[in-house]
Parts: structure tokens; C-alpha cells; sequence
């Protein structure tokens, strides 16, 4: 039985690996860019930097954004924080990054997957109004209707997605106070879900928790669809 590999690699093989590529490339430029916060290595005990295959690819796009870009570590850093939080990073220096189109797609069938949880994107208040096309004024009221929470600082998904559709939804005259029936019909979905999955999230086993996810992204799907049949039944009825 062969020996696992590391998870991690010591600054001597980090510059082993970079350095068919990037001739020039030192140890003490590694430690430059760390100390400008653009890489973050673990340490050992001992004090030894322990480099991860993502700060092996952080450095190869810095190394590469200043090569073949020529742009200036403070941008670079900006790209970086944009790729961190799920976005691309802005078309210019002091532009706003925007999610990358595969994450913003509200199309297709809502399926059980649909539901669960990924890694989220993470919007400043300036992305989100740029991403979703609404005012500052409608994302103010979304918000004291409770219909998009910021989480610590910063946006998520959902909250994209309802301020796209809200975005949209404004082009028919529809405002934001005309969806906190939205809310609450969505409200009361969610505590009949929770109220099913309560006896199997109140076990402690693994199986059991794996279960009640499963459960709540099929009831999920499952009322979605529902919704969307009665709506459709309701402007179909014979007048």
C-alpha cells in the first residue's frame, strides 16, 4: 500500500513547482507576497509554511496577473477578493465585480437540488444594486419587508435572485410592497417543512440529518411546483 501524498507543500517545493514557469520567482518574493496579504499559508507548530494546492494556484494567478497584465498588487488583490466571494473580478481598476453568468441563471425546472445549500456568492451593497439592476430606494424597501437580509456583511444568492426578479417584476409596475404576500405565503411553506422534518432533525445520527435534507429539498421542489400549478390553473379558469 503506497504512502499517502501531503495535503500541503513547503515553501521549497511551492518554488520548485513555479519555477519552469516563472524563472525569476524566489523564496523571498513568496514571502513578499504574503506579507502583502495575497496568500495566507498555514503554519506547523514550528512555525513552517504549509502551502495548500489553492495558495499554489493563488500565486500562480498573481504571478501570471503581473506578467502577462502588468497590473499593479493592489488590483490584483481586489481580483482576488472578488474571485473569494464568487464573482468576476471588475473589467477595470476601481470597476464593481459582478457574479459570473453560471451563478446568476434562474432558468429551468426547480428541482430537489435546486434547494441545497452551495457556496454562496458574497455581494457588496454596489454589486448587488449593479448585479440585479435595482435602485438603492427598492433595495431599502425589499429590506424592511424582510424580503432580502444581508448576512454579516455582505449578500448572498437568494438575495440576488430576489432582486433580479424584482427588477424584473418592476417593469410591469409591480413595487416591492406588493410582494410581502410573497413573504408570508413563503413563510408559512417553510414552517410546514420545518414542522415535518422537526422528528428526524431532533435524532442525532448522521443518517438521520442526511434524511431531513433530503426531505426538505423535496418538500421544497415539491411546493414550488404546487405553486406554480395552482397560479397556472387559477389564470386558466374560464371567465
Amino acid at each position: 500500500m503506497g504512502v499517502p501524498a501531503r495535503a500541503y507543500l513547503s515553501i521549497g517545493e511551492v518554488l520548485s513547482k513555479l519555477r519552469s514557469d516563472f524563472p525569476d520567482i524566489t523564496i523571498s518574493k513568496i514571502r513578499f507576497l504574503e506579507s502583502e496579504g495575497l496568500i495566507e499559508p498555514q503554519r506547523t507548530p514550528s512555525g513552517y509554511r504549509k502551502f495548500t494546492a489553492v495558495d499554489l494556484d493563488r500565486l500562480r494567478y498573481v504571478l501570471l496577473a503581473q506578467r502577462d497584465q502588468y497590473l499593479p498588487l493592489r488590483v490584483i488583490k481586489e481580483n482576488l477578493d472578488a474571485l473569494d466571494r464568487g464573482l468576476q473580478p471588475a473589467a477595470q481598476s476601481g470597476g464593481v465585480a459582478a457574479p459570473r453568468p453560471s451563478l446568476v441563471s434562474l432558468d429551468g425546472e426547480i428541482s430537489p437540488s435546486s434547494f441545497a445549500q452551495g457556496s454562496d456568492i458574497r455581494l457588496s451593497r454596489e454589486e448587488l444594486l449593479k448585479a440585479s439592476g435595482i435602485s438603492d430606494d427598492q433595495l431599502m424597501e425589499l429590506e424592511s419587508y424582510g424580503l432580502i437580509t444581508i448576512r454579516g456583511r455582505h449578500y448572498d444568492n437568494d438575495a440576488l435572485s430576489v432582486a433580479m426578479a424584482v427588477s424584473e417584476l418592476a417593469g410591469f409596475g409591480i413595487e416591492p410592497r406588493h410582494l410581502r404576500s410573497f413573504k408570508s405565503a413563503a413563510d408559512r411553506e417553510i414552517g410546514l417543512i420545518e414542522q415535518v422534518i422537526t422528528p428526524l432533525t431532533r435524532q442525532k445520527s448522521a443518517d438521520s440529518k442526511a434524511r431531513a435534507e433530503e426531505v426538505q429539498k423535496e418538500i421544497a421542489s415539491l411546493s414550488v411546483r404546487l405553486h406554480a400549478a395552482l397560479i397556472r390553473a387559477g389564470l386558466n379558469r374560464p371567465r
